[in-house]
This record gives structure tokens, sequence and C-alpha cells, in this order.
């Protein structure tokens, strides 16, 4: 079984510790990779800026997106995500601290695959990031890359 890696893309360096912390804790060994904009972010799922060069036929398992970042919005990533054959069926989970309801509105619209408010609790918010990581990582059954490309009718 291929071992995927999660990208997290988060700015606040306190969530991203809790995170990495709570994946590790629960023995969650694939790889994560961080990236702490939305330009970064895009540049990593497409091989670009930073990471030209990367083999953009390694996606990740899950891409946990927050929608308050700097440069780019988490919405314009997921919409930029969504818009590309690439990465069209790409799981993507807003993980966020928005309270909007409208936030929620405009992600499920875009196509996110799931909608997590941070817990302000730590123990709260371990537990969110472990259901995650094992619903993502170990019981969801990903859609095979090949079918990826196929025209819709």
């Amino acid at each position: 079984m291929e071992r995927r890696c999660i990208l997290l893309v988060e700015d606040n360096p306190d969530d991203v510790e809790l995170t990495l912390r709570a994946l590790r804790e629960h023995h969650m060994v694939n790889d994560i990779v961080v990236a702490r904009d939305g330009a970064e972010a895009l540049d990593y799922l497409f091989g670009q800026g930073a990471h030209a060069g990367r083999d953009t036929s390694e996606l990740p398992a899950v891409v946990l997106l927050d929608l308050n970042l700097p440069k780019i919005g988490g919405l314009e990533v997921l919409k930029q995500v969504r818009a590309t054959p690439l990465t069209k069926f790409l799981p993507v989970v807003i993980l966020t601290s928005s309270k909007e309801d409208q936030d929620m509105v405009n992600s499920y619209e875009l196509r996110c695959n799931s909608y997590v408010r941070k817990p302000v609790d730590l123990v709260e918010f371990t537990k969110a990031v472990k259901q995650l990581g094992i619903y993502w990582l170990l019981v969801n059954e990903p859609l095979p890359r090949r079918s990826w490309a196929r025209p819709s009718g």
C-alpha cells in the first residue's frame, strides 16, 4: 500500500505544532508537508515556484486547508484545486477557526470534502485531528487516479 503524505495548509505556528503533535501521538506515520500560505500550497500541488520539479503525480492523501491564509485565501486555493484535472478529486478538508456560516456554504459550493471547525479546547482539537487522520488515511477509499482524467457525462 502506498504511503501518501498529508498537506497541511496553515499559517498559525501553534496550530501547525498542535496538528503535527496530534498526528504523531496517534502514530500517523505519513509524511506531513506544511504550507504556510495559499500560494505555497498551490506551488506544492502544481510543482511550481519553490516546488518546481516535484513529481506532481504524487499527490497528498488529503489536504487539511485553513481558510484565513496570507497571500491566497483558502477558498481561492480550493477553487484552483477543483478547476484543475490533476487535483479536481483530491480530498480537501477545511480545518478552520471561522465561525462564519457563509464560509461553510462557500466551501461546500466549491466541493470541499468536509468542513471542520477547529475546537478551541486542546484535548478536543487533538481528538479531531486524530479522527481526521484515521478517516482520510486508513478508512477512506480514494478514487483511483486513472479515473480522474475521464470526461464526466
